[in-house]
């Protein structure tokens, strides 16, 4: 399905917008006057003038007033706020300050209200549980902080079929806010989803694991090139909704409940295959060195009978499992 580019907006624009305690201390001030000028009409005054002194100083004190005070804004470091003015965008406020914006705008932030199944943390944070997460999520304020989403486990079959259990951490941020608020319904939940899918399609790619071809990358021993391919998919999966992927972990990586018994095995019959070979390269090479100096030294003359039995004994004494018990021949050889 073709996105249709002409209804995207990539750009942030920047709001008009004024000190906010000078607006805070002119209005206050502004009502002051208003509720003194209402005193002054009624007692002083008399006539048409009167009536209009009245209703200028109701219509602000009650009206005007408390409606500019609807505009002023503090925001907090590494906080945005997307604002609209009748459901067109009207910019984003960023930087930490008091402001004073139009009073109409209205803040927008569909994360907000949103409940998540993924588990999204400050990066840097103290507090493992986050017991204010709740509460952060429904400001209509965005955090440009550094954050980390943590989804669940997820069972995908890697490239030779085998189910495996895999979890990864990503950390992100927002980088573009007209986008994260305009161009996706919920930027928190898209990244999840992206998350789930670019791991289903990066794990197909490789096998868990190989035993014993070293030459060729697997989930276990590729696990840093695999993260970095794993963050460049997210990256341009969730472009359109102005994050920016900062890195991608692999947390949790181990075989399905159900065949992790028999890949044990396996790998246990691997390590025990290569051990082997090398017990059987290393004998063969020693039984060849002793025939080799035997004969340079001239201490025993062999005939091919008599090396093939020492080499059966020797590669029995090399190779085998247990200390050898060594059997002494008090007659012929015949």
């Amino acid at each position: 399905m073709e996105i249709n580019k002409e209804r995207l907006i990539t750009e942030e624009i920047v709001p008009n917008s004024m000190n906010g305690m000078f607006m805070l201390l002119l209005n206050l001030a502004l009502m002051l006057f208003s509720a003194f000028l209402f005193i002054f009409s009624v007692g002083s005054l008399d006539g048409p003038l009167q009536v209009v002194m009245i209703i200028i100083s109701i219509l602000y004190f009650f009206i005007i007033g408390p409606i500019l005070f609807a505009g002023l804004k503090v925001l907090k470091p590494n906080e945005a706020l997307v604002l609209t003015l009748f459901g067109k965008y009207y910019g984003t406020l960023k930087g930490e300050g008091f402001y004073f914006v139009n009073p109409f705008v209205t803040a927008v932030n569909p994360a907000s209200n949103t409940a998540t199944t993924a588990a999204f943390s400050v990066e840097g944070s103290t507090d493992k549980k986050n017991p204010d997460l709740n509460i952060k999520l429904r400001t209509k304020k965005i955090s440009l902080k550094t954050m980390t989403l943590n989804n669940e486990k997820q069972k995908i079959n890697d490239l030779l079929g085998n189910p495996i259990s895999i979890g990864i951490v990503v950390v992100w941020r927002v980088v573009n806010t007209a986008k994260a608020v305009f161009n996706v319904d919920n930027y928190t939940e898209y990244l999840s989803i992206q998350c789930d899918s670019a791991l289903r399609n990066i794990v197909r790619l490789y096998p868990y694991d190989t035993f014993g071809d070293d030459n060729e990358k697997t989930l276990r021993g590729s696990s840093l090139e695999i993260a970095n391919k794993l963050k460049e998919e997210i990256q341009e999966k969730v472009e359109i909704a102005g994050l920016e992927i900062i890195e991608a972990r692999i947390t949790h990586l181990a075989y399905a409940p159900e065949i992790a018994a028999a890949m044990l095995q396996r790998q246990q019959a691997a390590a025990i295959i290569d051990a082997r070979q090398m017990i059987v390269e290393g004998a063969v090479g020693m039984v060849e060195m002793a025939l080799d100096k035997l004969s340079e030294h001239n201490v025993v003359e062999l005939d091919e009978e008599r090396k093939a039995a020492m080499v059966s004994n020797l590669l029995v004494v090399l190779c085998g499992n247990r200390d050898a018990q060594p059997i002494v021949n008090s007659g012929s050889l015949y």
